[in-house]
This record gives structure tokens, sequence and C-alpha cells, in this order.
């Protein structure tokens, strides 16, 4: 889960939305994020400096754990590492990966984008659970997988970006929903309601953000044009807000590097109350936690 901003600014945080009657002044936020092209996990203080950095090639997923960790992908692995910078769980693979997340019985769950394998991994490095999505051998290849999530009730969300389509699969791997996501999709979180939150890429009919009901019924969305002096390019990362507002991560790959901001905070009226770029540290933010929202990571209470 943000615009065009002079090149020469080294440090653009919070950059004001000129306030309008439809345009609160900006807040600010202290949050944790991915930078995919650099192979870097930050942590921003609210004035928009980095206190904290480590080396995480191709990262396109991060949490900070309750215990102040941070874990995160590594291109062809998922790491825990301290706030002293101390690795404290490494799973390597010969896939693709780029999702993760710590489950509440200690587990890590990881998605393998070409083996198509879901997996639970024991802190001892132990795969405790294994589900296929393709065929043992069969390489489903770059595009294949993206961001994925366990549920609660133990079904898997996953973004299949080269199909551009959402999956929910049940705890022994069979489709029970599909939710079409033209533009391919990134990210996807199932909120407290049971709505189904997805952003989307660059390709055609994509750079949105999505929510759609249990129905499957689009409920909201937010895509290039909707708002105004801000240009979306791919939206990767999102997350939920309590308040209801929405913030994504504006991936500036592909050729669009500098030419927005890398962060959009957008209300559920669709105003714009905050963005991020910092375009001489940062290069292309794919994933993003808000460290000023209360709720512990593990047990489903930060919805992203």
């Amino acid at each position: 889960m943000t615009l065009a901003l002079a090149a020469s600014m080294q440090i653009a945080v919070a950059q004001p939305v000129v306030p309008t009657q439809t345009s609160p002044q900006t807040n600010t936020h202290h949050f944790a994020c991915a930078d995919y092209t650099q192979g870097k996990v930050f942590i921003v203080s609210r004035t928009g400096q980095v206190e904290w950095e480590y080396p995480a090639a191709s990262c396109n997923d991060l949490w900070v754990l309750p215990n102040g960790n941070l874990l995160f992908n590594t291109g062809h692995g998922v790491k825990e590492v301290s706030r002293d910078k101390r690795v404290v769980f490494d799973y390597q693979s010969k896939s693709e990966i780029y999702a993760c997340q710590r489950l509440t019985n200690g587990n890590t769950f990881i998605g393998e984008c070409n083996s198509g394998r879901l997996i639970e991994v024991e802190p001892s490095g132990r795969i405790a659970r294994e589900i296929r999505l393709l065929p043992e051998g069969k390489d489903g290849g770059h595009t294949y997988m993206r961001n994925a999530r366990r549920l609660e009730n133990g079904h898997y969300l996953v973004a299949h970006y080269g199909d551009q389509v959402v999956r929910e699969y049940d705890a022994a791997g069979q489709p029970v929903l599909s939710i079409p996501a033209i533009g391919g999709p990134h990210s996807v979180v199932r909120l407290p309601d049971g709505h189904t939150l997805i952003s989307c890429g660059d390709r055609p009919g994509g750079s949105r953000v999505f929510e759609v009901d249990q129905a499957g019924k689009t409920v909201w969305q937010v895509q290039e044009g909707d708002l105004p002096g801000i240009s979306l390019k791919f939206l990767a990362g999102i997350q939920r807000l309590p308040n209801g507002n929405t913030v994504v991560a504006n991936w500036l790959g592909h050729g669009q590097f500098g030419k927005a901001p890398h962060l959009v905070e957008v209300t559920p009226d669709k105003r714009v109350v905050w963005t991020f770029a910092d375009h001489q540290t940062m290069r292309t933010i794919a994933s993003l936690q808000m460290l000023d929202v209360s709720g512990d990571a593990i047990r489903g209470q930060l919805w992203h």
C-alpha cells in the first residue's frame, strides 16, 4: 500500500496537499517499508528520516513483529532480523519468494512463486505444512504469485499476478473463491467484515486498489485519474487503517522512478490526506506497515 516532486529535494516527507474544502491538512506517519529495487528495508520517522535500514534483496513483503523484529522476504528467502541486526530466522529456497507472514503458533507462512507452494516453516527451518498449487516439478514462472496470506480459518488468499486473479484456497489447497483482478494483483487483505482489499499493478486496467464484498461485488475503488495531481503507477503494498483510510505503496518501477510519490493515504471518499516521497533515499517502495497504528501483527490486528 505521493506525487511528482522536485528531483532536487532530498527529503520530501508528508508532502502537504494544498488544503481545500475537500482536502484536509496532511498528517504524518511513522512507518516501515521495503525498497524492492535497492534491496533494503527501512524504518522511517514521522519527520521523514530513515532511523533503521537493512539489506533485503527484491523485498516485496515485510512485517514489524510485536517484539520489534522485522520479518521480510529476500528474493529467494525470508528473514527475521532484530533491531540490533541479528538474523534470528532464515529460510532459503530455489524459488522466488514474494510473500511471508508470522503465524500465531510461531511458524512462518511463505508463498513460493515459481514452485507454487504455500508452506509453513518452523523456527528450526523444518517445513511443517505444504500446499502445492502447481504439480511438483512445474515452474509457474516469475509472475505466478505475489502477495499471499494465511487466514484465521486456515484458508489462503493468493494474488496470482500473471493470471490477473485473486484466489482463496481452503486448507487442502482447493480453490473456493476467485476474484478477477485486471491489471495484475500484487497485494491482498481480508478485512474484518469479510471484504477483500486488493491492489493491482500497471497492466492494462490496473494502477488501482479496490475492495469487494463477500459476493465479489466492488464496493470501493481508487484508480489512476481519481486523485487530482497524483499519478498512480503500480499499486503494490496496502494497509487499511482503523479510521477507514487506505495507505498504498505506489511502486515506481518499469521506468517510473521519481515520477510520483512513494506512498499515498486516501480516505473512503477519495481524499488524499498524506503522501510520502524521498526519491534520493528510496527507489521503489513495494510494501509498508504503519507503526503508529496499534495492533498485533501476528494476530491479524493489522490489515496489511
